[in-house]
């Protein structure tokens, strides 16, 4: 299903009233959700319009923790207006140029990108958490039954969720209600890392932003569901990230459980994407984030996760729900 990048309707008035009369609106983009973007143009100024309509979506959040960022020197955009009962915010504009292309484009900067973003969250990593809900045991367990929830059915498995929720229970006690949250900006990957005039890299999309377990937002990076990250990239920033803050080998097990706990949940909501929303193109990132899934799932700390996966999900029936679903 194509998403309607056609301007709201009211984005003219909205442009008016904040200094921008008469500005032109393009389409850039639109994402999984019910989000859309859109570049304002005045002259030499350019603005980023996000349209996060009520009661679909609400911007209060990535207000509030663009707010956030910014007191403490990280490169959020700027809010330059906001009507947040119309769900429409003016952004600064980052640019064009995102990490990920960039790395595509020139893997020889692989490296040092990845080493700057790292770098990136171990400073923000030295911030207490703001003020945000907790990234909890009942959420983590939440997030991993999306994959029985959407995946299973899809490719046309009864499985028990119960017996699932309880394989996870021993490997959440490793990185639930920890004592030392930070803020998780639950989607840190390359395709929200913009490299920004002057230097440095820009964060996008982190309006779901909870308290939690500073492995998460390695695992978002370094096990991207949108693109093949190598293992030893994996490893090597992973290693760094230890290095700069002392992180043993406890969070190294952390990191493994987190990672496992993400991408079943997005394996479940790359299905739901598919069937529920009409976008299929996620339901064929599938099979790259099974392959994350398996790998952590090597580990002792998932052994019953692993059991009952092994169990339950045979490995014809990994991968594209798509093309499974047809079988």
């Amino acid at each position: 299903m194509a998403i309607d990048m056609t301007p709201p309707a009211d984005a003219a008035d909205f442009l008016d009233t904040h200094g921008w009369a008469g500005a032109a609106i393009a389409p850039l983009a639109g994402d999984a959700s019910f989000r859309r973007y859109f570049r304002v143009s005045d002259g030499g100024r350019r603005a980023v319009l996000m349209d996060a309509p009520p009661p679909h979506e609400n911007p209060r959040p990535f207000v509030d923790v663009a707010c956030w960022l910014h007191e403490r020197g990280f490169a959020a955009p700027a809010i330059l207006a906001a009507d947040l009962d119309r769900g429409l915010v003016l952004l600064e504009d980052f640019g064009d140029v995102r990490m990920r292309e960039t790395v595509d484009a020139d893997p020889a900067r692989g490296e040092a990108l990845y080493a700057e973003a790292i770098d990136l969250l171990v400073a923000l990593h030295k911030h207490e958490a703001g003020p945000l809900r907790p990234y909890n045991r009942a959420e983590l367990d939440r997030e991993a039954g999306l994959l029985v929830d959407w995946y299973c059915p899809a490719v046309g498995l009864d499985v028990d969720s119960s017996d699932y929720r309880e394989a996870w229970a021993s490997a959440f006690d490793l990185v639930a209600d920890t004592q030392h949250p930070v803020t998780v900006l639950r989607d840190y990957h390359a395709e929200n890392l913009m490299l920004i005039e002057g230097g440095g890299l820009g964060l996008l999309d982190f309006q779901d932003a909870l308290a939690g377990h500073r492995a998460y937002d390695l695992v978002s990076l370094l096990q991207d569901a949108r693109r093949d990250v190598e293992p030893e990239i994996e490893a090597a920033m992973l290693a760094r990230y230890c290095a700069e803050t002392g992180a043993g080998d406890d969070f190294v097990a952390a990191y493994r459980v987190l990672g496992a706990q993400r991408n079943a949940k997005i394996i479940g909501i790359f299905t739901r994407l598919w069937k529920r929303d009409g976008k299929p193109r996620y339901a064929a990132m599938c099979p790259r984030v099974w392959r994350y899934l398996e790998a952590d799932l090597a580990v002792p700390e998932l052994a019953s996760v692993k059991a009952w996966f092994d169990a339950n999900v045979p490995p014809a029936r990994r991968g594209n729900p798509m093309e499974i679903g047809t079988r």
